[in-house]
């Protein structure tokens, strides 16, 4: 909650904007913990821990965007958040998930023990970020302004404002959240040890989930402030940010390549996280102003992947 009130401060004090701040920086520190948790336990080998906790908390935060939705009683957050730096995010996310999928379905081929399509993926995201932040300074269309349309404020604050200690208490707190992901790893690697439970169940639902927290915490604190854009470039931002998460995985995963140790019960979760994905960007593009129990049709869309997707997953153990 801390974290998300300095966050929209800091996104207008600087000038930066609630979209880039919430990719950017809330998306990389919120992501923090499970980055920990995936680097940690592709360290001590547990490779399907470490990818379906980077996978599962994709599907996580963006179901997290359906109880934002509810929160923000005005209207539909996918309508009120309309803009092209969110639409170019969840491109972003789909792009690099397919990456993941192509490099599972690869021939596993490596320098030392990295595969190649690692640098390809961080290759994609720094390009992204890089589009990103052009798009946002000369965007070539805008979403058409209604009276649901959230505006972000255009004028730096005009109070004196201390920054330095702002990016200090920013720092801090990110921090607090990368030490309970080193914690975090420890506890779902003995979890996976001690309950019989698969890597994929573990990684995929509990430290995933818990990992994600932080996510729900400032989507929920964002939209009740009604920083919808902050809100929605958090989780979207966040979820770009976790496909890096098999990156690091794979860097310390010691016994080869990490994609070539995804199973089939993982390649159905990135696909699914393909299918949230296009879905939350169809809300941004239909823009439905109003739902039932205040979610649009994305909304009801995303639960039920998301639980159906838990249930065959289960089913599947």
């Amino acid at each position: 909650m801390k974290l998300t009130r300095r966050a929209e401060t800091l996104a207008q004090c600087t000038g930066m904007g609630q979209a880039i701040m919430g990719t950017l920086f809330l998306g990389m520190i919120t992501s923090v913990a499970g980055v920990i948790t995936s680097i940690n336990a592709a360290w001590q080998g547990a490779g399907e821990l470490a990818v379906s906790n980077a996978i599962g908390g994709i599907a996580a935060q963006t179901t997290f965007l359906v109880f934002a939705d509810i929160v923000y009683r005005r209207s539909n957050l996918e309508h009120a958040a309309a803009s092209v730096q969110n639409l170019f995010q969840t491109v972003l996310v789909m792009l690099m998930l397919g990456l993941a999928i192509l490099a599972s379905a690869g021939p596993g081929y490596t320098i030392g023990h990295v595969d190649l399509f690692s640098p390809l993926l961080l290759a994609a995201y720094i390009g992204g970020i890089r589009l990103l932040a052009a798009a946002g300074e000369n965007p070539m269309w805008q979403p058409r302004q209604t009276a649901l349309t959230q505006r972000e404020p255009t004028e730096r604050e005009s109070a004196p404002v201390d920054l330095r200690q702002l990016w200090l208490t920013f720092g801090a707190l990110a921090m607090v959240v990368a030490a309970a992901g080193w914690v975090t790893s420890h506890a779902g690697i003995v979890i996976a040890r001690e309950s019989g439970l698969s890597q994929t169940i573990v990684g995929s639902l509990f430290t995933a989930v818990a990992t994600s927290l932080p996510e729900l915490v400032i989507a929920l604190t964002a939209a009740r402030r009604g920083a919808v854009t902050l809100a929605v470039g958090n989780i979207i931002g966040g979820n770009s940010f976790d496909v890096l998460f098999l990156v690091g995985s794979d860097v310390a995963f010691r016994q080869g390549s990490i994609y070539t140790a995804i199973n089939q019960q993982q390649t159905f979760w990135l696909a699914m996280n393909l299918v949230l994905s296009a879905i939350v960007m169809m809300g941004l593009l239909r823009r439905q102003a109003h739902g039932s129990g205040n979610i649009g049709f994305e909304g009801i869309a995303v639960l039920a992947c998301y639980f159906s997707g838990v249930a065959l997953l289960f089913w599947g153990e």
